[in-house]
């Protein structure tokens, strides 16, 4: 950030000093720079602690007010999509000058996990798309930007088209785009930690093909134009405690060291942050909305493991949890860590690991095998202590989502609450809760027309009121240290139209049907898909998202390795696996509805004579469906039975969190239908 935004040189000298005095200006400057590119969470305070020691009340008030007029250009510097076109030309100027004909800015950070800090969101800082997948292309007289499906509308609402040509990835590929656009003889640059082997491997394939010359970049482009980049945030990694986690660290790391050995693997690599985070026992705070601290981490086959994170984060209490088997390092010695591996046989996901790496790995003469994340389906597979403690987050979070909706009964129809409003509101609700910590991603709150952009953002510019006879859709969810939390509802605000009740109460079959699915070991989520999907395809009706994704034990609101989806899957659903059960319905430029629950897979009492083990799902999420929106006519007596006994369990665990007016509401909120 420019230090003439903060205030003149002079007094911000004075205001370093009077921190730490006997301390560089530099040095502290660069501290309370990291600690502002923290996002804000409730313990915050904690890490700028750790970064400055000592701090009297008032030396620490005025760190507190440094960092906090830091933070407030933060997203300001990141996202403004009215300086693209500046921002456009000087990254063709940078092209110009290195003799790049094309260049590749993919939504990615080194990490390869679902988010990234604000210093690594390039993508956004050059199109102004906030989406959680895209990429864009620059060339030298054209660029285009590829979103998927979920996108499509809200691509054209956030980047500005006469500069970046929006496209659908799968529909209109970046490969195509790339082949129809350059010339033989024709420099394509991409930065190799950004993308990992297979998309590099692509990206290859095309430049054979087209007389291309693929080459990589030691410093991004993007940064180097990038004069007010935020720095890397310093939030302290912190143990995830036996009483959250429900198994220790060793007991993980000997447990995937034995399935290296079984394989003849020295050491496998990872990136991932919830990896790392479960592996180790670990959270952090680097992240908005995921409890994570960025780093990389080498599992050698003796259960040891070689952890790279920047040490500013670190502490004693963290080096006492880690213990002599985990060897803490900075992150600049990976590479040299990396060459010590040579001649090993060593494992990457070549889906979520760096092209940077894998060209490590080989020059150095490792062997480097390539495979799924070992880490991946065991995080995945939830032990009981996680389950429990995701059912008592999800009955916490279930009062403070059903005191929103009654609040929301009571104001909305006013027409003066606006989305803005309304997600405030809920999360000061969400906040009051135990255990709190964040939440688990951006708050969805659509009316109206803006319901129907599957991943919605309010904004000052989209803001929307929520008015009579629209439908408002909230899809929101929290982080709290003993689960992780992911909630849609689609409210009527006023009357529903009768196509509203309608499709509504499709989607809601669909929901019932997953949530009452039974189903013999060794079933994948695409098989089950379709039960979700078949009263929207009855009508010729459908949704491009999948119905179902993953979901950490304070971790990642997205995690795979399962899924429920068309998108064909391998994994198997197993017991202890958390997921969503989503179906939803999208009418362009009028309303949008999705139904949400997080469900998690448990195996069921087989019936007499049954020759398989089966599975089911027990529902974790606890809060009213609008009733106003279900036409009980479309509802066979099962299903009305399933929505009964549903909300029986939603009045008998959260009632006892209430009292008063909102009490009553949720009384008449879970009324039996049948």
């Amino acid at each position: 950030m420019a230090l003439t935004d903060l205030q003149d040189a002079d007094n911000l000298e004075s205001k370093l000093r009077e921190i730490a005095p006997d301390s560089p200006s530099a040095v502290t400057l660069e501290l309370i720079k990291g600690a502002a590119a923290i996002p804000p969470r409730p313990d915050e305070d904690r890490s700028l602690l750790n970064l400055l020691p000592g701090l009297n009340a008032d030396q620490f008030q005025t760190a507190q007010q440094l960092r906090n007029t830091l933070r407030a250009q933060i997203q300001e510097c990141v996202l403004a999509p009215s300086q693209s076109q500046d921002r456009l030309k000087r990254l063709r100027g940078k092209m110009a000058e290195l003799q790049i004909d094309g260049f590749i800015v993919p939504l990615n950070d080194e990490f390869h996990g679902e988010a990234a800090p604000a210093c690594s969101e390039r993508l956004k800082w050059l199109t102004g798309f906030t989406g959680s997948a895209g990429v864009a292309a620059v060339l030298k007289d054209q660029a285009a930007i590829f979103v998927d499906g979920r996108y499509t509308l809200q691509v054209q609402t956030e980047v500005d088209t006469t500069l970046f040509e929006p496209r659908h990835v799968s529909e209109e590929p970046l490969k195509e785009w790339l082949k129809s656009n350059m010339s033989a003889g024709e420099t394509l640059a991409i930065d190799p930690w950004l993308h990992t082997k297979s998309n590099v491997d692509m990206l290859q394939a095309l430049s054979t093909d087209s007389e291309l010359t693929l080459l990589s970049v030691e410093e991004n482009l993007i940064d180097s134009i990038w004069i007010d980049r935020p720095s890397p945030p310093l939030g302290m990694v912190v143990p995830q405690t036996l009483p959250y986690a429900g198994e220790v660290s060793s007991a993980k790391r000997t447990r995937i060291a034995a399935t290296l050995a079984e394989r003849n693997i020295d050491a496998s690599v990872h990136t991932l942050p919830d990896v790392i985070a479960w592996l180790l026992n670990i959270r952090g705070t680097d992240l908005p909305c995921t409890p994570f601290a960025l780093g990389f981490a080498l599992l050698h086959q003796d259960a040891t493991v070689d952890l790279f994170v920047d040490l500013r984060k670190s502490s004693t209490e963290l080096v006492e949890h880690l213990g002599n088997s985990v060897r803490l390092h900075s992150r600049e010695a990976f590479g040299a860590e990396l060459d010590k591996l040579a001649e090993q046989n060593v494992l990457i996901d070549p889906s979520v690991t760096s092209q940077w790496i894998l060209n490590r790995l080989e020059s150095s003469g490792s062997k480097v095998l390539f495979g799924e994340d070992p880490c991946l389906l065991p995080k995945a597979t939830k032990n009981e202590i996680e389950i429990d403690g995701t059912r008592k987050a999800h009955i916490r979070d279930g009062a403070a989502v059903s005191k929103f909706l009654h609040w929301l009964s009571k104001n909305a129809e006013k027409g003066d609450l606006d989305e803005m409003a309304a997600e405030s509101q809920l999360r000061r609700y969400r906040e009051s809760g135990e255990n709190f910590r964040d939440l688990s991603f951006p708050t969805i709150s659509g009316a109206g027309p803006n319901g129907a952009i599957v991943h919605y953002r309010a904004t000052e510019k989209s803001n929307r009121k929520l008015t009579p006879g629209n439908l408002y859709l909230v899809d929101s969810g929290a982080q709290y240290l003993d689960g992780t939390t992911d909630i849609t509802r689609t409210v009527a605000i006023g009357t529903p139209s009768e196509e509203m009740r309608h499709r509504f109460t499709l989607v809601l079959k669909g929901h019932i049907a997953l949530a009452k699915a039974i189903f013999p070991k060794g079933t994948t989520g695409t098989q089950l898909d379709t039960l979700a999907r078949a009263p929207l395809w009855s009508e010729g009706l459908d949704y491009d998202h999948g119905t179902g994704h993953g979901v950490g034990s304070y971790l990642s609101v997205h995690e795979g390795p399962q899924r429920i989806s068309k998108a064909p899957s391998s994994v198997a659903l197993v017991p202890g696996m958390i997921l969503s059960n989503e179906p939803g319905y999208y009418k362009t430029d009028a309303y949008g509805i999705r139904i949400e629950n997080l469900v998690t897979v448990r195996e069921i009492a087989s019936p007499e004579g049954a020759e398989r083990t089966m599975y089911g799902f027990e529902t974790l999420t606890f809060a009213p469906i609008d009733l106003s929106l279900i036409d009980l006519n479309m509802l066979t007596d099962a299903e009305k039975n399933w929505l009964d006994n549903y909300h029986s369990e939603v009045w008998e665990k959260i009632s006892p969190q209430l009292d008063g007016e909102v009490k009553d509401w949720l009384e008449e909120a879970t009324g039996a239908v049948s």
